[in-house]
């Protein structure tokens, strides 16, 4: 009959342990059954810090472990004693961080992160009751363990609690502990979580007071200090700018790579595909490591569309200079005249400098929608005042004309085939004619200077007809084929003769009066004389060609010179020997000497190096790339049935008439097979070959019908062989009694495959196969039968078992053969009295009429 807090009282006096411990677990409770008393919650809160003081770690272990739910049920349903977590509650928590038993430490840490993570401590608290603890707990004279612990603390809670404080109260007592000269695991602990802290400070604090201990840690002697130092490689790096990451943190990552220490050339090699790709170009790959500024990629896709919706009012205009450089497009339909019959998007020259984007629907044959409405809505972000959108309707246009907008930018036609080449404005070029273009200076127009002016230099024809004379083999190739079309444009555009040109000067200078450019098909216009030319959306026109050239050479040289390897994988995105040490790693040698996993985290970083490069650069890694996806590596056991369930996912593509892809499909699960157990084989591989089999390309269905074979074979071996014996009778209901003869005619081809390679025994065969087989004798379809009677007579009869025994089985198989042989088809018979040929079953589907498509 006591009350909760008699029942509190009365247990938490108990000599027993057991009894203290209960009571520590059932604060929660207790507290709920008095909540509606503001006193009696107070009550409780002061009977905790006498548990608190509990002489039996366990008690204290345990009462540990409810804080985090009691100061969450105190803000949630007593907002009215807003000062019950930090009088009670918090002077426990920061008390344990320096208790003598292990494990009351290691709950208290863990309460400490928990509370902070759910934001249920008051900043001023941070600042004066729990920093002041921990900086107290890492000074010199304190215990080794706790210091380390406390040094752990201090660094996790940094992202927690924010920039400012971090500087202020954390970072100086880190920057002591990184140069520790007794302990090397609290310098340990400090490289181990040198990249939190750095992403928490930014760049300058970074570059000033971090990068001169991270050196230090990074040359440390002991290895495990080093190998910390080496895994947070990225995260430092990210937090630096372009110059310090190219000039300090490359060199010194290179000693990390050639370390005496194993371990830390794992870490190292592990590291290296993630730092190179913090020397992405933000303009190209999108990925920006400045905290202050909103990346392009995590603008959500509901931004975008308000993004391109919103309308810029009458009065607003976009000044080129304002308008980000992916922008300063124009395209295919610019030299279009503005008609009833053709209507296109209006260039308006409102006043001297300003000029409004187009949005036609033709005009984005040159862009890529996506991509430029991203960089709008980041340049939006960054100059709110200049312009609410680029791409939008004119003003006073209908919604109807927004609706066919959008439709356009997601259009199929956009999206499938290789993009166009763009035709760009330099930025001072279009200034200038921005400033040109006044009403008072009609004639500034005719100061742009014109293809075949020394102003610009077009790629000397010589080199354009090498380039085309090369790809010319390899026309088949639509790839290959979009290259030729843009170096002939090219070509044609810098062989003007001299009529062409001159009307093109003549047309030209009327649109000129009015847009103040000038348009030539697939090159990019620029004040730089050495890149006048672009190709397929390539950047300039140096890697375009250099990157054409090197396509060209790859595909008609079948070897290098070495030297002519090493030019070959030359670039300037990142530090040479970065890339180099990155390209090694699918050496063998590294597996011995580094790590037998280096290939699987060459692979893994592939992407994200590939993107830092940049299409232009993508010789450098084609090898590489090549060699990765011809490793025969096996996952383990565990992760490679993880991989079970989603593999019927690639039986569905975004273009169903990619059959190629699906064969290939079939082609890789034969290979799978022996990875996996007779069960997972039934129950995931099967339904996925049996899908194949009545795939609607014939190519596919074939490979597909030795799939299902390789599956009889592989669980018919198996013990018991149950799983095989399900799996043929599914092909009989499924397909040998299937209503549709193409269903019959895969019946007959899986079992030609599976005795064409053995995979049953005969005397199985005969007794789960052949009765079903020797029904479709009397098939209606004559198709079907033609290939009954190619299986029978050229590959079933050919097989010893028959030859060397004469019993039912081969009679039941001679009498159907000799019924066929009477057959009122002419082929029936022919191939029925036939002698074996060729029993290959790829040429008997191809001469069989029905099974092409």
């Amino acid at each position: 009959m006591l009350t909760p807090l008699g029942k509190l009282d009365k247990y938490a006096a108990s000599e027993n342990v057991f009894n203290r411990q209960m009571v520590a677990r059932s604060l929660l409770d207790t507290l709920r059954e008095v909540c509606d008393d503001e006193r009696d919650c107070i009550a409780v809160l002061e009977r905790i810090s006498r548990l608190a003081d509990d002489s039996e770690p366990t008690v204290r272990a345990e009462l540990m472990e409810q804080v985090p739910h009691i100061a969450l049920f105190c803000q949630e349903n007593r907002p009215s004693i807003p000062y019950a977590f930090s009088k009670y509650l918090l002077p426990i928590v920061v008390r344990y961080l320096a208790d003598q038993n292990n494990q009351v430490r290691k709950t208290s840490q863990a309460a400490l992160l928990a509370l902070l993570e759910q934001e249920l401590i008051e900043r001023f608290d941070v600042e004066t009751k729990v920093c002041p603890v921990l900086i107290e707990l890492t000074a010199p004279d304190s215990n080794d363990d706790v210091k380390t612990e406390a040094v752990a603390i201090m660094c996790k809670m940094a992202p927690m609690v924010g920039r400012d404080i971090t500087e202020r109260l954390i970072l100086p007592r880190f920057c002591e502990m990184c140069c520790d000269c007794r302990m090397f695991h609290v310098r340990k602990v400090c490289a181990a979580n040198f990249g939190d802290i750095c992403s928490v400070v930014g760049q300058q604090a970074t570059e000033e007071m971090l990068l001169p201990r991270f050196f230090q840690l990074c040359s440390d002697n002991v290895w495990g200090v080093r190998k910390a130092c080496a895994e947070c490689f990225m995260a430092v790096s990210c937090a630096t700018c372009q110059e310090i990451r190219r000039t300090k943190l490359s060199a010194l990552f290179i000693n990390l790579i050639s370390d005496p220490s194993r371990w830390v050339r794992q870490a190292a090699f592990q590291s290296l595909g993630p730092f190179i790709s913090t020397f992405a170009n933000p303009s190209s790959s999108g990925q920006y490591f400045k905290e202050e500024s909103k990346s392009s990629e995590d603008i959500s896709v509901e931004d975008k569309t308000r993004i391109r919706d919103q309308e810029v009012p009458e009065d607003v205009h976009l000044r080129p200079e304002d308008v980000p450089s992916d922008l300063r497009v124009t395209t295919c339909s610019v030299g279009l005249e503005h008609t009833a019959e053709e209507p296109a998007a209006e260039i308006c020259r409102n006043s001297p400098g300003e000029l409004s984007v187009p949005v036609d629907s033709s005009e984005l044959c040159a862009l890529s929608s996506a991509s430029h409405q991203e960089a709008a809505s980041s340049e939006r972000d960054k100059n709110p005042g200049n312009y609410k959108s680029a791409f939008r309707p004119e003003v006073g246009s209908s919604s109807q004309d927004s609706a066919v907008l959008d439709q356009e930018l997601y259009n199929s036609f956009y999206f499938w085939r290789t993009p166009l080449p763009e035709i760009d404005l330099d930025v001072e070029l279009e200034q200038d004619i921005g400033k040109n273009l006044s009403p008072e200076r009609p004639e500034a127009a005719s100061e742009i200077p014109r293809p075949g002016s020394p102003n610009i230099t077009m790629a000397t024809r010589k080199e354009l007809e090498e380039m085309i004379e090369n790809l010319e083999p390899h026309i088949d190739d639509p790839d290959v084929k979009a290259q030729v079309e843009v170096l002939s444009a090219a070509l044609r555009a810098s062989s003007l003769d001299a009529h062409e040109e001159a009307v093109g000067i003549e047309k030209r200078s009327d649109l000129e009066d009015d847009l103040g450019i000038n348009e030539l098909p697939n090159c990019k216009i620029s004040q730089d004389d050495s890149v006048p030319l672009i190709s397929d959306a390539v950047e300039n026109m140096d890697s375009s060609l250099h990157y054409i050239h090197n396509d060209s050479d790859l595909s008609t040289n079948s070897s290098f010179s070495p030297e002519e390897e090493r030019k070959s994988k030359i670039q300037d995105v990142v530090p040479q020997a970065l890339l180099d040490q990155y390209l090694s790693m699918t050496d063998p040698s590294r597996a011995q000497t580094v790590d037998t996993e280096i290939a699987k985290h060459c692979a893994y970083s592939l992407p994200g190096v590939a993107l830092t490069l940049g299409r232009q650069n993508w010789h450098c890694l084609r090898e590489t790339y090549e060699t990765l996806a011809s490793d025969m590596q096996l996952l383990h056991i565990d992760k490679r049935r993880e991989y079970l369930y989603q593999l019927q996912e690639f039986l569905v593509t975004d273009n169903s008439r990619n059959w190629r892809f699906r064969a290939e499909l079939a082609e890789q699960l034969i290979l799978l097979l022996e990875l996996y157990s007779p069960r997972d084989v039934y129950d995931y591989l099967r339904p996925i070959a049996l899908n194949l089999c009545a795939d609607k390309v014939s190519s596919v269905r074939w490979i597909s019908y030795k799939l299902v074979s390789e599956m009889v074979k592989k669980l018919h071996m198996a013990t018991p062989p149950t799983f095989g014996v399900d799996l043929i009778n599914e092909l009989v209901e499924n397909f040998g009694r299937c209503p549709k003869w193409s269903g019959r005619q895969a019946f007959v081809f899986v079992c030609q495959t599976v005795i064409e390679d053995d995979c049953l025994p005969m005397d199985q065969f005969a007794l789960h196969l052949m009765p079903h087989l020797l029904t479709l004798a009397n098939d209606r379809v004559p198709n079907v039968r033609v290939l009954l009677a190619k299986t029978l007579r050229q590959t079933l009869l050919e097989k010893d078992y028959f030859l060397a025994s004469a019993g039912c089985h081969q009679e039941a198989v001679e009498q159907t053969v000799m019924a066929l042989q009477m057959d009122r088809d002419s082929d029936v018979k022919y191939f029925a009295s036939v002698l074996p040929a060729s029993t290959k079953i790829s040429e008997d589907a191809l001469s069989t009429a029905s099974s092409t498509y």
